[in-house]
């Protein structure tokens, strides 16, 4: 087999962190007088933390991002050290693609330092991982993507993305590399992807790869 690798999302992919995500999001701008809605939580799947600050910064009169953040972490960090638990089908996948010599990345549009909490947490441990503040254009643009395949030294073609959200499915295309669908959400419309699944398989994504 040619040397292949896999790139996966991390939240909503990985591990089920998304719900926690969206309660420290709701809790922590409440303050400013604005009541996060499931519409707003939906718009923003998949997107980095500065464009998600962006968005609801029309709707309330937040604080700088910079300075929005670590009111943010506090809430956040303490629902995922408390409550954050993995997906098994992507253990799982992952540890079998690993046994098959199949390299390994996370490309998340969360900043380092959540994207580093969280795979402590769920005790996952990749050689290689881009977060959404080390490119210049996150997702649904190809950099965070492009970014791992140069770390991993394969080409695009060579690299499969699982997502879970309309801006990641986006990015894996735009990057040229074979697109797998992990359907968490049964609202999320994932049909640009190469292939969609509801349980993430060693199998479905080297399917890709034929």
């Amino acid at each position: 087999m040619p040397a292949n690798a896999v790139i996966f999302d991390c939240d909503g992919t990985l591990v089920d962190s998304e719900p926690l995500a969206g309660r420290a999001w709701k809790a922590t701008v409440a303050p400013y007088g604005y009541e996060v809605t499931d519409a707003d939580l939906a718009a923003c799947m998949g997107i980095p933390y500065a464009r998600t600050h962006a968005y609801l910064s029309e709707r309330a009169e937040l604080p700088e991002a910079h300075e929005f953040w670590p009111l943010l972490k506090h809430e956040l960090f303490s629902l995922i050290d408390a409550e954050l638990v993995p997906f098994p089908d992507a253990v799982e996948a992952a540890a079998e693609l690993h046994a098959r010599g199949v390299r390994l990345a996370v490309a998340s549009s969360s900043p380092r330092e959540r994207l580093d909490r969280t795979l402590a947490r769920a005790g996952l441990s990749f050689a290689v991982t881009v977060a959404g503040d080390e490119v210049e254009h996150g997702k649904p643009a190809p950099d965070m993507f492009l970014a791992a395949a140069e770390r991993l030294e394969l080409p695009p073609a060579r690299c499969v993305v699982v997502e879970d959200s309309v801006p990641g499915v986006a990015a894996g295309r735009a990057a040229r590399m074979p697109t797998l669908g992990v359907q968490r959400e049964r609202a999320v419309d994932l049909s640009e992807a190469d292939a969609v699944v509801e349980v993430i398989t060693a199998e479905a994504i080297l399917a890709l790869l034929d």
